[in-house]
């Protein structure tokens, strides 16, 4: 495993990453494959205390306990479930922040977040206020580092003109690279890292059935696919191109991959970065730039 350092930290963080939110239920299970993760080199762990109303949380912090001091552990916070428990609403406010990190802190079962990120963000949000409560955990101890997770152009403008983040995720793909065109240089050369979610989209990289996304019909998918595998080679089903992809833009520091099963977290780290620079580009010309239209 490769590792690459966070924005302008100390931290070194493997270039693959384990994305929690699709875990299940079964913390055996959960333990397994976390250890076995950890055992194979990958170090940074992405949660949320959105995701299944903080049993997430819960269930990572007892797959970590015992290796706490040998990963890089990352949690979301700005998503607050409303009383009905089928939907949330969104709260950027100091208040929250200061809260929420308390109840995130109890269910992993740690002292400390080494990345806590504002998981979204509006451009009509209190945002000074949002950057002092992060400054806050800061100087307590609490966090080590602080970032968003976005792919709103404005909102990143922002928070890279008046805060100290050292990472944004946001969704970047062969069928979504929108950030090329508003973001990566932007946070590139402010040494600001990207954490890149979505990279295998939804599967469709490797080796789903076709399906639309984005803007992206079906019928337009399906020939992406194939034509994905002429260049990356049917055994693999892509994804080792895909990831490469990715990983090939120097404002990306980890692909944030989310895994569920053995299966998968197996062949994710059996990803190594062998296509060719010809074959990069020869991706990126079926594999069009959109734009952003919105929150620009």
């Amino acid at each position: 495993m490769n590792y690459r350092t966070l924005g302008n930290t100390d931290l070194k963080i493997s270039e693959i990453s384990f994305g929690c939110m699709s875990l299940g239920h079964n913390q055996q299970e959960n333990d397994r494959i976390i250890n076995y993760a950890i055992d194979h080199g990958i170090n940074f762990f992405d949660t949320a205390d959105l995701y299944q109303k903080g049993l997430n949380e819960q269930s990572v912090g007892k797959a970590i306990k015992s290796k706490r001091k040998d990963i890089v552990l990352s949690s979301k916070v700005g998503n607050v479930w409303n009383d009905d428990g089928q939907s949330w609403h969104w709260d950027a406010s100091k208040k929250h922040i200061m809260q929420g990190i308390e109840g995130s802190l109890s269910r992993l079962q740690t002292d400390y977040i080494d990345l806590y990120q504002l998981h979204g963000g509006t451009i009509d949000d209190p945002i000074d206020e949002t950057i002092e409560a992060f400054e806050r955990l800061k100087q307590q101890g609490k966090i080590k580092y602080y970032g968003i997770s976005s792919i709103r152009p404005n909102v990143i403008r922002e928070y890279v003109k008046r805060s100290n983040i050292v990472s944004v995720m946001m969704q970047y793909s062969l069928l979504d690279r929108r950030p090329e065109e508003a973001a990566l240089e932007l946070l590139k050369s402010n040494q600001i890292s990207v954490l890149a979610r979505g990279s295998l989209a939804k599967g469709l990289l490797a080796g789903k059935p076709p399906a639309t996304y984005l803007d992206h019909t079906t019928e337009a998918v399906n020939q992406m696919q194939g034509e994905l595998l002429k260049i990356a080679g049917a055994e693999e089903n892509g994804y080792n191109a895909a990831l490469q992809f990715v990983l090939n833009n120097p404002a990306v520091a980890s692909a944030v991959v989310g895994l569920r099963t053995m299966e998968q977290l197996q062949q994710i780290l059996a990803y190594k970065a062998n296509a060719a620079e010809a074959d990069v580009d020869a991706l990126k010309k079926i594999f069009t730039p959109q734009k952003y239209t919105a929150h620009r």
